[in-house]
């Protein structure tokens, strides 16, 4: 029986064939740093006309994902956020984070202009 805890959401069924469905916890492993190929970007779509250095295809967890964003955010001195699996830092910083990425070990492509 499950644990009512890990059901909520779900009110009632009439259908007597119903089995809860259960999310499972992705337990992603971090791929270590040169295993990663990360692609970094700069991004003006639907951003008001600002950019924003875009880092893509991180593989692993999402707390080292954040790890890795707050490290960015912090080398180059500005806000950003982590979310969707992407990396966004305000401004553009394309070269710079390239750069940082590169001395982390990380594989790294610049993609768009």
């Amino acid at each position: 029986m499950a644990k009512k805890k890990e059901r909520l959401n779900v009110v009632y069924s009439t259908n007597p064939d119903f089995q809860y469905q259960f999310e499972e916890e992705a337990n992603t492993d971090t791929l270590s740093n040169g295993q990663q190929k990360l692609y970094v970007s700069i991004d003006k779509k639907q951003r008001a006309g600002k950019e924003v250095t875009l880092v893509e295809g991180f593989v692993g967890n999402e707390d080292d994902l954040k790890e890795l964003g707050k490290m960015l955010k912090n080398k180059c001195g500005v806000g950003g956020a982590v979310k969707e699996g992407e990396i966004l830092i305000q401004g553009n910083f394309r070269d710079k984070i390239f750069d940082l990425l590169i001395k982390e070990g990380y594989q790294v492509k610049k993609k768009g202009g």
